[in-house]
């Protein structure tokens, strides 16, 4: 099925059966659907527009449009959009294989080179992103979703409401992300690019090789102080028998300074990530594997609170900074203002 425009004159519920509910947000609701012609499944975001103030519905907006133009198989597809007076929507791909983290707990092991084609499989989404100038601008483990349950199931990146489109390669200035994937750049309150994305990846692939996250603090305002200063270390024993080629890409992608920062060029020219045989085949030893549950738990079971208050403060940290920047008459060079990208 090729993408196609919006189909407002066309009733969706003639074309798809609704099945069960996938997930819920604070104004979108996805389930998944079954075409009534031939059966196929997919899923659909299904947004309340009257929920929505006029600069959420042009985020929203900002997302089909991105969506309608990405079409490569480690990303989430946009299939159709149909749209009415009240809502909006979205006929996707459904994904079916949970969440990479999910995945690796559930099978009870892991390796540096199942890390690495991890790193390989979102360096080429990334590369085909940014070439076709899309920033994603939120990639963490929640967005990184299988296709189905087999073992040979493509990895994907989802969740694009974030993302940012630029015709030519300008920067971005609005504070957005997730805490704790976020890029130092974003934190400074500095206009920033791409390299955000490989940041995130960075942060990802620090998990994936020992369990645990390499920034922490119980406060909100410590994390950010570790962050921007890349504050991180290799702790044992957990490292102990990590590659030092696995180690440089860690370090590679989290640098501080953006200009430096490993690219998806970079990655995938990098023998650790291409060149079969590198990266370790033998299994991390079970700690890994407990400190990911840790993880993971920690993660749900923060998710509905600890998470919304620590987004909170990191939008109230990131408006001093604009506001200190505006009383001493920075502007912005490409026009972004704090409520949204343009």
């Amino acid at each position: 099925m090729g993408k196609t425009g919006s189909k407002g004159e066309t009733n969706i519920k003639n074309v798809y059966t609704f099945k069960e509910k996938l997930g819920t947000g604070s104004f979108a609701v996805v389930k998944r659907i079954v075409r009534n012609s031939d059966k196929e499944q997919f899923a659909v975001k299904t947004i309340r527009k009257n929920k929505l103030n006029k600069e959420e519905l042009a985020v929203v907006h900002d997302e089909v449009e991105i969506m309608q133009r990405v079409e490569h198989k480690h990303c989430v597809r946009l299939f159709e959009i149909y749209e009415t007076s009240s809502k909006l929507y979205m006929v996707m791909e459904i994904l079916t294989g949970g969440e990479l983290f999910d995945r690796i707990v559930a099978k009870g092991s892991y390796s540096e080179k199942e890390a690495a084609d991890v790193v390989k499989t979102v360096a080429e989404a990334l590369k085909y992103l940014h070439a076709n100038g899309i920033v994603h601008r939120d990639l963490k483990p929640e967005n990184l979703i299988y296709q189905n349950q087999t073992e040979e199931a493509l990895l994907k990146i989802t969740d694009f409401g974030l993302a940012k489109y630029r015709s030519r390669d300008t920067a971005l200035s609005t504070a957005c992300g997730t805490p704790g994937y976020v890029a130092p750049e974003v934190l400074e309150g500095k206009q920033y690019s791409k390299e955000v994305d490989l940041w995130s990846l960075g942060v990802i692939l620090y998990i994936l090789l020992c369990g645990f996250p390499p920034f922490y603090d119980e406060s909100t305002a410590g994390l950010y102080r570790q962050i921007k200063k890349g504050q991180y270390d290799f702790p044992d024993p957990y490292w102990l028998d990590i590659s030092q080629d696995a180690k440089n890409i860690v370090k590679g992608l989290l640098t501080v300074n953006p200009k430096k920062r490993f690219t998806p060029k970079t990655l995938l020219e990098s023998e650790w990530v291409f060149k079969t045989g590198v990266a370790s085949a033998k299994e991390l030893g079970e700690d890994r594997i407990k400190a990911f549950r840790l993880t993971c738990g920690r993660k749900k079971l923060r998710k509905g609170i600890r998470a919304v208050i620590a987004i909170n403060r990191f939008v109230r940290a990131l408006q001093k900074v604009v506001d200190k920047k505006k009383d001493c008459g920075e502007t912005e060079e490409d026009g972004d203002t704090k409520s949204g990208d343009t």
